[in-house]
């Protein structure tokens, strides 16, 4: 038993192994315990440092995704230029359009153009039958050789035969005259001295108031011939000229009127009649494309543009604007124009007011045909410095022209907007944003507008 002690040279004394176990134990707990208090020392502010940057990196990547949709679903408002351009729909028409009948129901018996020719003012188009006016020319025309024949002999008065004839009458009538007072006088002698009864000196008295009065009616029928024709009779031979004259005019002018001519320049639009066939005047004016007997051919004058300007643009149109015409038949071509006329007063239909606007054709007379549809885009003044966002940003909400507009966080919220004029997708706000504002040109993220409407309502 010593011999198992002697190596322990120290002085230390040897316990008990069992003795010594719940000592050993509560040592290691200790231990244990006061390893576990310095690891939760330190885990503890660990922890919060890795939430915290947890969350920063949450929340920098949640800001990064909202600044992403507010890039990709924004805009901002932006200051450029405008250029006022008023657009309005309408068609091509004829400036003159009219439908050529006869004056006088007659039968076509020439027709000399064809539907799309072009005419010439005064260009014969037609001719009627002119058997029977010709006629009645020529009766006219003989009718007045005889009234100008009897007016001129009136006028120029009697020949020189009849005047010295007339002349030899009274010298005649003098002579016998004369003669007739000597046979008076001496039988005036004899009946005093009674170797004639009274009788045979009344029958030379009578025999020279007889002489007397012949001499008388010469003398005047000389002085009429010399004085010429009455002022009277030359004013009924004058009256009768001008009679026939009017006579003969009136039938010129009805054989003048079997030649149908073109009222104007234009084009022919349509024929309705055929050589041989009769035609009826018409009574009444007529515009319109389609006719019956009454009409041969229709003229079209030059094109131009009839547009409807609504009330509230009309005060943006002037004349001489310029004009850009696109006609739905040539949708890649853009024809030009000036505004021409602007109708004083308002054309009220379905409700809307309107303005009829004609536009004077610059280019694309070759190409544009009378009733096609067209668009025209009126050309107005520009607009500095106008507040604009794209088109595509305005909205409605509950009646209400506006826009969505995001806040730092992307939430949207409807803004009630005044908007100006468009062009080329931008459009003028005139009161409701403000420069540098975001708006939302495509759908805002659905729990923003979830919120939104929880909190209007």
């Amino acid at each position: 038993m010593d011999r198992v002690s002697e190596p322990l040279r120290d002085n230390s004394v040897v316990e008990d192994p069992d003795s010594s176990i719940p000592d050993q134990k509560s040592a290691n707990e200790a231990i244990i315990a006061k390893t576990h208090k310095k690891r939760f020392n330190w885990t503890i502010p660990l922890l919060i440092i890795l939430i915290i940057l947890g969350a920063g990196i949450y929340v920098s990547s949640r800001r990064k995704d909202v600044q992403l949709d507010m890039e990709s679903l924004t805009v901002p408002v932006q200051i450029q230029s405008l250029t006022i351009s008023i657009e309005a729909s309408g068609s091509i028409e004829p400036i003159s359009s009219v439908n050529i009948s006869p004056k006088t129901t007659g039968r076509l018996v020439a027709l000399y153009v064809e539907q799309g020719d072009e005419v010439k003012a005064g260009q014969i188009l037609a001719r009627m039958d002119s058997a029977s006016l010709q006629a009645e020319l020529a009766q006219a025309q003989a009718e007045l050789a005889q009234a100008e024949a009897e007016y001129t002999e009136v006028l120029n008065g009697n020949r020189r035969e009849a005047i010295a004839r007339a002349k030899s009458q009274v010298t005649s009538a003098q002579a016998q005259a004369d003669l007739s007072a000597k046979r008076l006088a001496k039988n005036r002698f004899l009946a005093e001295e009674g170797a004639i009864a009274q009788l045979t000196l009344d029958e030379y008295i009578s025999e020279d108031q007889t002489a007397r009065a012949r001499l008388v009616e010469a003398q005047e029928q000389l002085r009429e011939l010399e004085s010429g024709s009455r002022l009277e009779d030359i004013e009924q031979f004058k009256a009768k000229v001008a009679a026939a004259k009017a006579k003969v005019a009136s039938a010129k002018t009805r054989l003048e009127d079997t030649e149908i001519r073109a009222p104007f320049d234009g084009i022919v639009s349509q024929r309705y009649a055929v050589v041989g066939s009769i035609v009826t005047p018409n009574v009444s004016a007529s515009a319109t494309s389609s006719a019956t007997s009454t009409s041969i051919v229709s003229i079209a004058s030059e094109l131009e543009v009839n547009v409807n300007v609504s009330e509230v643009n009309i005060a943006h149109i002037e004349t001489n604007q310029a004009v850009e015409i696109i006609a739905d038949a040539y949708p890649n071509q853009t024809f030009a124009g000036k505004v021409k006329q602007i109708a004083p007063e308002a054309v009220v239909e379905n409700n809307v007011t309107s303005f009829e606007v004609k536009v004077k054709l610059i280019t694309g007379e070759s190409e544009l045909r009378s009733g096609m549809n067209v668009d025209a885009v009126f050309i107005g003044k520009k607009l500095e410095d106008a507040l604009t966002i794209p088109t595509v940003a305005i909205t409605t909400n509950q009646g209400k022209i506006g826009v969505m507009v995001a806040d730092d966080r992307g939430a949207a919220e409807f803004k009630p907007v005044k908007i100006g004029f468009s062009q080329d997708g931008q459009t003028q706000i005139i009161q409701g944003v403000a420069l540098g504002d975001r708006v939302y040109i495509d759908s805002p993220p659905q729990p923003d507008l979830k919120k939104r409407d929880l909190k209007e309502n």
